[in-house]
C-alpha cells in the first residue's frame, strides 16, 4: 500500500483496519478492499471533510496523460449508491475550455455533494446522478482545476486536438488502473464547450476501438447547451436574444448583417455591435439563467461567468448573483474555498506536486490562449451515427449563451429522420419537464425553465433525463 511505505507497523494496521471498517459498513462489493492494485487502492477516498455518511465508494486522484511534458489529470470518481457492480460507468465534463468539473458539475449539479455556505463541509444532493450509475468527474485538460503540466507553456498552447487526445490517454490508462469497469457499458457526458470535448473524445475512442484488441466499451454520449457548430451556434444566439425580447429589431439586424458567422475572425463593426449590445441591451442580467437574477456581494464575490468560443461574446462576463427561492448561485465562490483547504485536498490525494497557483474554478490562461476550436463537430455526430452509439442532446430553454435555437440550428443540418414527433415530456403525471422530439439516431430534449446549467435549477428533470438515456427509452409522456 503506497500510503504505507512513510508509516511505520502500528499505524499501517490502525490504517488497515479503517479501510476494512469503511469498506464493511459501506457494505461496498465493487472493488472492495483487498481485491484492488496499489494504485486503485491510493485513490480510495476514506472520507471528505464535513461530509456526511454514506453507503457509496469514491476514489479520486491523478492519472499521467504525457509522460514527458508531466502532464496529469485528476479524477474523482462516485460510484453507484446501489449495485455498482451492474450499473454503467459515466464521464462528466464541463467546458469553458478551461473549466472544472469538480467546480460545477461535481459540486452544483449532477454530484453526490453540495457544499455548505462559505465551504464549511457537505450536504447530499438527493437527485445526485450516481444514484443511477458510477459516475466519473474528470477535470480536464491540464491546467484546469487540480490537472497541472510541469511544463508551463502548457497552459497557452492546448486546444481541441491535445485535449481529446490526452482524455483518450487518460481513459486506456484509468480503466488499467481499474480493471473491473472494463467490463461496464460506458457513457461520455457533459455540457457546454463539452459539446467539443464529448464527441470529438468518442471519436478517439472509436477509432482506437477499430484498432485494438482490447476496444473500449463505449455505448453513448449525453450533451447539454452543447457547442455544436460556430455558425450555427452565433445565428441561433442572435435570433434567441430577439425572441426573448433582449434586443431590438433594429440590433437583431444589425448583428447578422454585421457579424459574417462563417468567419471566425471577428471584424471591427461585429464587434462593435456585440460590446454595444453586452454593455447596453442585456442590462446586467445572468444570460446562463435568463430570468434567475444576479447574485449580491453579500452572499459572495463576483462569479466568473464565460461564454464558449464564439465571436457572440467579446469578453469574459464577470456577473454577480443572489439568492433565489432557495437557489443559491453562489456556490462555486463556496467551492473556491473548499477546494483550497489544505485537508480538503489530503483527503482528495490532490495537488501533490504543490501547483503554483491556487485552485480555481475556471483558468484564465487557458481560456483566453485556446489554440484550436473545431469550426463544427457535426461531421463526428454522423460519425457516432453511423457507428450506433445512442446519443441524446438536451438543452435547458431559459440559456442565452448556448440556446436552444442554436443547437435546434446546427441538429437540423444533421437532416435526421422523425421517429417520434415532437411531444412534452413529464417528470411527473402532471409536471411538465420540457419537450422531446426522437430521431433515427438522436434523440433530442428541452428543459422548461433550465439555464445553461440544467441540473442547477431543474435536478429531478436532470437526473429523468438521465434515466432514459441510460434505458434507451423515450422521456415519458
Amino acid at each position: 500500500m503506497v500510503l504505507g511505505m512513510a508509516l511505520g507497523k502500528r499505524e499501517m494496521l490502525v490504517m488497515a483496519m479503517a479501510y476494512m471498517l469503511l469498506a464493511v459498513s459501506a457494505g461496498a462489493r465493487h472493488g472492495k478492499v483487498g481485491e484492488l492494485g496499489e494504485e486503485a487502492e491510493a485513490d480510495r477516498i476514506i472520507e471528505l471533510p464535513g461530509q456526511p455518511k454514506v453507503s457509496f465508494q469514491q476514489y479520486s486522484g491523478y492519472v499521467t496523460v504525457n509522460d514527458t511534458a508531466g502532464r496529469a489529470l485528476f479524477y474523482w470518481l462516485t460510484e453507484a449508491v446501489h449495485q455498482p457492480e451492474s450499473k454503467p460507468l459515466v464521464f462528466w465534463f464541463n467546458g469553458g475550455p478551461g473549466c472544472s468539473s469538480l467546480a460545477y458539475g461535481a459540486s452544483e449539479e449532477v454530484g453526490p455533494f453540495r457544499i455548505k455556505k462559505n465551504g464549511t463541509g457537505l450536504y447530499l444532493n438527493k437527485n445526485s446522478w450516481n444514484t443511477q450509475a458510477n459516475v466519473i468527474f474528470l477535470e480536464s485538460p491540464a491546467g484546469v482545476g487540480f490537472s497541472y503540466t510541469n511544463t508551463s507553456s502548457d497552459l497557452y498552447t492546448t486546444g481541441d486536438t491535445q485535449t481529446a487526445k490526452e482524455a483518450l490517454e487518460f481513459v486506456i490508462r484509468w480503466l488499467n488502473r481499474f480493471p473491473h469497469y472494463k467490463k461496464h457499458d460506458i457513457y461520455l457526458s457533459g455540457e457546454s464547450y463539452a459539446g467539443h470535448y464529448v464527441p470529438q473524445l468518442a471519436k478517439n475512442i472509436l477509432t482506437h476501438n477499430s484498432k485494438s484488441e482490447q476496444p473500449i466499451n463505449l455505448k453513448g454520449i449525453l450533451v447539454g447547451n452543447a457547442v455544436m457548430d460556430y455558425y450555427y451556434d452565433n445565428v441561433g444566439t442572435v435570433d434567441y436574444y430577439w425572441t426573448h425580447a433582449l434586443i431590438s429589431d433594429e440590433t437583431h439586424k444589425e448583428m447578422l448583417s454585421k457579424c459574417d458567422y462563417h468567419n471566425k475572425t471577428v471584424t471591427p463593426e461585429c464587434k462593435a455591435i456585440t460590446d454595444y449590445v453586452e454593455n447596453n441591451m442585456t442590462g446586467g442580467i445572468d444570460m446562463y439563467s435568463i430570468y434567475t437574477p444576479p447574485c449580491n456581494d453579500s452572499d459572495g464575490s463576483p462569479r466568473t461567468r464565460r461564454f464558449p468560443l464564439q465571436s457572440i461574446s467579446s469578453s469574459t462576463l464577470r456577473r454577480r448573483r443572489r439568492r433565489l427561492s432557495g437557489y443559491d448561485p453562489c456556490t462555486d465562490h463556496y467551492a473556491k474555498i473548499y477546494y483550497n483547504r489544505p485537508d480538503v485536498q489530503k483527503a482528495f490525494h490532490a495537488n501533490t506536486t504543490n501547483i503554483s497557483y491556487s485552485w480555481t474554478t475556471c483558468s484564465d490562461s487557458l481560456f483566453d490562449n485556446w489554440t484550436d476550436s473545431a469550426f463544427s463537430v457535426l461531421p463526428i455526430y454522423k460519425d457516432m451515427i453511423a457507428a450506433g452509439l445512442r446519443i441524446w442532446v438536451y438543452s435547458g430553454d431559459a440559456d442565452a449563451v448556448v440556446p436552444v435555437t442554436a443547437t435546434k440550428y446546427s441538429l437540423a443540418q444533421l437532416k435526421l429522420k422523425t421517429k417520434i414527433p415532437w411531444y412534452p415530456w413529464y417528470v411527473k403525471e402532471t409536471e411538465v419537464g420540457g419537450w422531446t422530439e426522437v430521431y433515427e439516431g438522436l434523440t433530442f430534449a428541452t428543459v422548461r425553465g433550465a439555464g445553461h446549467e440544467v441540473p442547477v435549477l431543474k435536478p429531478k428533470a436532470s437526473l429523468q433525463l438521465l434515466k432514459s438515456f441510460l434505458s434507451g427509452t423515450p422521456l415519458p409522456k
